[in-house]
């Protein structure tokens, strides 16, 4: 297995540098809409593919905990000594009791944010050439990081062949220009930063979730387990999440059923009924990142795996993995949930 995350240096470094490299909640319930309130059907896996195609990314009840699962806080075993260097070392950590959003901020609930707010995404705003002054123009128009898979694929560790710094990705429109969300608006929001996040986290009177209180929520009750749902990768030989199945970047089998992003809601939820804490897009946390070198400047932690995370390039669609996330570009695959430390009934 190669020890690299799917976009290494993309996600290691600032907008410039990355790109040299790679070269709501007020939210409104919508008529028809199916609600993913606590106990809903969608939590059936048989009927979880169904079901969450019908779902229009907005929960529909009005309480001030709408759309989220209260998770008792605890202690476990944060970490992993038997991975990624990153990881490590295994620790017990505790965490007070949270709210935590029950699936991945869609694209609806951020164009309610947006609607409301008027605000305008770092990937839409002009770049000032005083933060970057070597880049050339086409760097410096507003956009974000986009996947493209290569046709063939040339050495491994040149991941140029497979990211692109795109001039117009943003996160209406997250593969560039000419694409759209209007037919994903119940797909989790892409090609948005941290400060993004922060903005509608703020806004909703809610914040990102730290590290350990997205890992002790992904974990879903079974500490030290390899995955959200267990220890098997593939319980009855079924997929349990949305993650790239065979050769990445250049064959991906969709044994999932899914290529790119999936609406929030099509796998199973995890022991806490919280649904993609494992695949579908990278989550941005409160955390700046650190590993064995000590802080990284300009990065957050993003946990939980994305669609590009495959066993021969990534395997980090498990609760303990990590990664670091640039604080000034977004890509086609990070997203976010938000969390609520006080307020609310959880009786």
């Amino acid at each position: 297995m190669t020890q690299r995350t799917e976009k290494q240096s993309v996600a290691g470094g600032r907008r410039w540098s990355a790109a040299v490299g790679a070269a709501v909640l007020l939210f409104i319930g919508v008529s028809g809409g199916l609600a993913l309130s606590r106990g809903a059907s969608i939590d059936s896996s048989a009927g979880a593919q169904q079901l969450c195609s019908a779902y229009f990314g907005l929960p529909k009840n009005t309480t001030v905990t709408r759309g989220m699962i209260f998770v008792a806080g605890g202690s476990y075993r944060m970490g992993s000594d038997k991975h990624f260097p990153e990881e490590r070392p295994q620790r017990v950590v505790s965490v007070d009791g949270f709210w935590i959003d029950r699936h991945e901020v869609t694209n609806a609930q951020f164009a309610a944010f947006v609607a409301a707010t008027g605000y305008i995404t770092v990937a839409e705003r002009p770049v000032d050439p005083a933060l970057y002054p070597s880049a050339p123009p086409h760097l410096l128009l507003p956009g974000g990081m986009v996947f493209h898979a290569p046709a063939a694929l040339g050495s491994a560790e040149d991941f140029r062949q497979w990211w692109r710094y795109t001039p117009g990705a943003n996160w209406q429109h997250p593969q560039g220009p000419g694409s759209s969300i209007d037919d994903r608006m119940n797909h989790p929001v892409v090609q948005v930063t941290h400060e993004d996040a922060a903005a509608y986290a703020r806004w909703a009177g809610r914040d990102l979730p730290t590290e350990a209180e997205w890992e002790f929520a992904a974990r879903g009750g079974l500490d030290g387990a390899e995955y959200v749902w267990g220890d098997e990768k593939t319980p009855s030989g079924v997929w349990q999440a949305n993650v790239w199945q065979g050769r990445f970047p250049v064959s991906n089998q969709l044994l999932d059923g899914f290529e790119g992003t999936a609406p929030v809601g099509c796998f199973e939820v995890n022991g806490y009924g919280l649904f993609d804490m494992a695949g579908n897009v990278w989550e941005l946390t409160a955390d700046d990142y650190r590993d064995a070198r000590g802080f990284q400047r300009g990065m957050k932690v993003v946990k939980g795996g994305s669609h590009l995370c495959a066993d021969n390039y990534c395997f980090r669609y498990r609760p303990s993995a990590r990664q670091p996330a640039a604080l000034d570009s977004g890509s086609s695959h990070i997203g976010f949930r938000t969390v609520l430390r006080k307020g609310g009934d959880h009786t």
